[in-house]
């Protein structure tokens, strides 16, 4: 489908950055919202109106690959939870902003094991420092 594809549930897919015409694939398979955490300096030019020429919504969540916020974090969940029971597909360059967050997404809010959710984030990749402080942090405010 598209660059580090991982389907975390019937609901939830993750990948890197889709090319434009994999827009296409995705909603045919059922997505229907399309989160970009890329800024919007880097995503493709076009991509809102890609997906919903596809008829998904499409929501821009900018993280800054080397400064990431809590309150990237916390708008991350807001969107997730705005979209409960939608079929999202959550994308950034490489799938590794989209697993950090998912991944205390469902620590917080799914109440999965921390080891269990690491498992799917180890899939893509190890945090670097910058990254991993961040996940430490939002897991002790939790």
């Amino acid at each position: 489908m598209t660059p580090d594809f991982l389907r975390l549930s019937d609901r939830i897919g993750t990948a890197g950055q889709p090319q434009e015409d994999q827009f296409a694939a995705i909603g045919q398979v059922g997505y229907e919202v399309v989160v970009n955490l890329r800024p919007l300096t880097d995503a493709l030019p076009e991509e809102r109106s890609l997906v919903e020429k596809e008829g998904m919504t499409y929501v821009s969540l900018p993280v800054v690959w080397e400064a990431p916020t809590f309150a990237d974090v916390e708008q991350f969940f807001a969107v997730m939870k705005a979209n409960d029971g939608r079929r999202v597909f959550v994308h950034c360059a490489r799938n590794m902003r989209v697993s950090a967050f998912l991944c205390l997404y469902c620590v917080i809010e799914e109440k999965f094991a921390p080891e269990q959710a690491a498992i799917d984030l180890h899939r893509i990749w190890t945090p670097n420092p910058t990254w991993q402080a961040l996940m430490e942090r939002v897991l002790e405010r939790a």
